[in-house]
């Protein structure tokens, strides 16, 4: 790792399978207001923008009203909270690492490189996730969807980190699994390395064009 000081790294679909777990909220809370259920491959679609864009799309799809018409619905401050809890409930019981993430990440500390996570989930839901599967101690630094005003694709949180750890653009890297993470790391000038596996809103990883598709993450040993 000679060439990066810090690596940043998105949560869901790149160090965590989340999504079985998230659609199991999803369902829990749609149940609890009498709507039909969705089905996996529909959450591992939309998730990446957040909790609230995800329970929008989630009840257009159900209720067949329009995303933007769902934003300002009653419903949707109603059935917030009810995910909220189910999603408290259900956090850690359904998720998994993904392959060598463990073993790397200690790897790449040894060897003095700082990590961070930058991800747009909500700051409570990151901690859970995080912790659940023994990844907390390994962050130097933990950036979620509300620690700022804005979320990915807005560089704020990488340029934060940037700056906390004093680090050149070019001697970081970003590692994730979406257009929203290579978005997000062009616009901070930062070279962004894709995972295949996670969730890209159904898109093929290639098309955003990142600097490297990498199988998993232990590819960083050899960087």
């Amino acid at each position: 790792m000679a060439g990066f000081d810090l690596v940043m790294f998105d949560l869901d679909g790149t160090l965590v399978e989340t999504a079985p777990e998230i659609l199991d909220a999803v369902n829990d809370a749609l149940r609890r207001f009498g709507l039909p259920e969705v089905n996996q491959q529909q959450v591992d679609d939309w998730i990446g923008h957040g909790t609230l864009e995800l329970l929008v799309k989630a009840l257009a799809q159900v209720t067949g009203v329009e995303a933007a018409v769902v934003r300002s619905s009653a419903l949707l401050g109603q059935i917030l909270p009810v995910y909220n809890l189910a999603y408290n409930a259900r956090c850690g019981t359904r998720s998994h690492l993904y392959p060598q993430v463990l073993e790397t990440l200690v790897a790449l500390r040894e060897r003095g490189v700082k990590l961070a996570v930058v991800t747009n989930k909500e700051g409570r839901y990151t901690q859970v996730v995080l912790d659940v599967h023994g990844l907390t101690s390994l962050f130097d630094l933990v950036i979620s969807g509300d620690t700022f005003p804005t979320k990915k694709p807005d560089p704020a949180g990488v340029a934060h980190a940037l700056a906390q750890f004093g680090v050149a653009p070019g001697r970081a890297l970003f590692v994730g699994d979406s257009s929203i993470d290579a978005a997000t790391a062009r616009a901070a000038q930062v070279p962004v390395w894709l995972l295949p596996y996670g969730y890209n809103m159904g898109q093929n990883v290639q098309s955003c064009a990142p600097d490297r598709v990498i199988a998993d993450i232990s590819v960083l040993l050899d960087a």
